[in-house]
């Protein structure tokens, strides 16, 4: 009996349907999962709430990297999994062990050509400049706060932002990959299926799921996937309508879906993304974050982590979000100097965005305003057709037309921007002193970024938390599930692991689960995603 042809009798047999490996979600962790686990010889059923990729599809498919990969070294770079490791464990902070982290660093490259043999492409087109995403000329870039204090007295820089081959955001096509891989392996995958409960023998093991399915071919099944496809393309430019889409996605679950019991002889994978979706969720976990946009798809709603919870599992890090506040490129703009409302300058701007997200939100009140003199002002202008995608196209006209003060002088300035007159103005004034002197910047700013600010008129951004969508500051969740770093079990409170009960994806506790780098997420997917599956597999 295949998952399709069940109809729902008046009573739920023992089991309709079994498998050695269930995989719970379909996106880049959970893909990774499912075809590790086949590859090592197991069955497999994928079950997913809609119809695949999750917040993978929708990102920009960078993927985290070094020790030397081939890419590297095409561009010109020499990298080592020493420098690796030594950047990351500063960004990483303990959240997972050092053995784990070295683990990562030493099978970067392997994984990397692991998912070329899925079919997704890399290429070693080094961009020059400064960016939060390169435009369609680079692939490689650097994607965190390598190249600046304190990160590159750490270790030599080398950049290890290898971002997907394809034109825009190339996740669809990182996941599109691995998709077809699992189809040609002939991974089950039932799509428009929530999982609504883990089933757990007396052992307190667990032994398979209960889920909700709409019949494959139904008016239904086609309805929920339309929708689900509008609101991948609304949640992030229209949320609004997103969130109508979400309502009605759940209204047709209810309407049509049937019960389904199905045995995973081996393990089953929570891979169903993180919880940024579930408002009532954030707002207990990590309710300063609540004003930025929120970065996902409906079902990043923390139903994976309350899976696991259930089962009793514990979990890490549920505060930690990441808030991630770009205003480059253009590169210009990271000549200027971020305040908060109290006037007092935040950090170094040239940290990667996610680092300046932080430290914004957690130690400034979510307030921040980018300082800028006319000639930067200019020289960014020049720089946005070259440097920029089309999505950081609208951002900056947007900062350019409305979203941003003007004003002669920077007490007028402030006034315009409600900040702190006289705290700005002595911010400033130490600011153009030392680039007069040509000090080292206290922050640890690249000397090429530091000019004074003498020039008017002068602007203010507002690259607050709360902006409008058209400059939005995009969060993440990153706390999960706390598993077995080995295996990928997930763990009781008393440390004992869950027998049979895996989490990987933004569902675990992971590499990235403390400081955020544009692609680690992807990264510690496919790490995370492929050692639960070939343990479950192979138990």
């Amino acid at each position: 009996m295949t998952l399709a042809d069940w109809n729902g009798p008046e009573e739920l047999p023992k089991w309709d349907a079994e498998a050695d490996v269930i995989v719970v979600g379909f996106g880049g962790a959970g893909a990774c999962a499912a075809i590790e686990a086949a590859e090592q010889g197991a069955s497999v059923v994928v079950l997913e709430r809609f119809s695949g990729g999750g917040a993978t599809a929708m990102s920009g498919g960078v993927f985290y990297a070094g020790g030397g990969t081939q890419h590297q070294r095409d561009a010109g770079f020499e990298d080592t999994c020493d420098a690796m490791f030594a950047y990351l464990k500063a960004e990483a902070r303990g959240v997972v062990s050092d053995e784990t982290l070295r683990c990562f660093c030493d099978g970067s490259d392997d994984d990397l050509r692991w998912l070329e043999a899925m079919g997704v492409q890399f290429e070693g087109s080094y961009c020059p400049f400064k960016t939060s995403y390169p435009t369609d000329d680079y692939y490689l870039y650097y994607s965190g706060s390598e190249t600046v204090e304190p990160y590159r007295s750490l270790s030599k820089p080398a950049p290890r932002g290898h971002r997907v081959k394809g034109a825009g955001l190339s996740g669809a096509s990182l996941f599109r990959s691995l998709r077809d891989r699992a189809h040609a392996m002939g991974i089950g995958v039932q799509s428009s299926t929530r999982v609504d409960s883990l089933v757990m023998d007396e052992l307190d093991s667990v032994d398979g799921v209960e889920c909700s399915a709409i019949p494959d071919g139904s008016i239904w099944s086609a309805l929920h996937r339309l929708l689900y496809t509008v609101h991948c393309r609304t949640i992030i430019y229209a949320p609004p309508i997103g969130r109508i889409m979400t309502r009605w996605l759940a209204a047709i679950e209810r309407r049509a879906a049937k019960p389904l019991r199905i045995r995973a002889r081996k393990g089953v994978v929570l891979a169903s993304g993180g919880f940024v979706m579930n408002r009532d969720m954030v707002a207990q976990e990590a309710p300063h974050s609540l004003a930025g946009l929120p970065l996902g798809t409906a079902g990043d709603d923390g139903s994976g982590i309350e899976l696991g919870v259930s089962a009793g599992g514990v979990t890490s890090h549920l505060n930690r979000v990441t808030a991630w506040r770009f205003y480059n490129p253009p590169e210009g703009f990271v000549r200027g100097v971020l305040v908060d409302r109290e006037g007092q300058r935040i950090c170094n701007e040239a940290l990667y965005g996610a680092a300046v997200g932080s430290k914004m939100i957690e130690e400034h009140r979510g307030k921040a305003y980018l300082i800028l003199d006319a000639a930067m002002w200019r020289s960014s202008i020049r720089q946005v057709f070259k440097q920029t995608v089309f999505f950081q196209k609208l951002q900056t006209f947007y900062i350019y037309l409305l979203g941003h003060k003007r004003a002669q002088s920077l007490e007028q300035l402030a006034q315009k921007a409600k900040i702190d007159a006289k705290a700005l103005a002595n911010t400033i004034s130490k600011y153009n002193e030392l680039a007069r002197r040509g000090d080292a910047d206290p922050e640890g700013k690249p000397a090429e970024y530091v000019q004074p600010l003498v020039q008017p008129p002068f602007y203010a951004v507002n690259c607050s938390l709360d902006t409008p969508h058209a400059f939005p500051c995009p969060v993440l969740t990153l706390g999960g599930l706390v598993v077995d770093e080995d295996s990928g079990l997930v763990k009781r409170e008393d440390g004992s692991v869950i027998d049979g009960l895996y989490a990987a994806g933004r569902s675990a506790l992971g590499i990235c689960s403390e400081s955020y780098v544009s692609g680690l997420s992807i990264a510690d997917c496919v790490f995370s995603g492929r050692r639960a599956g070939s343990h479950a597999a192979t138990k």
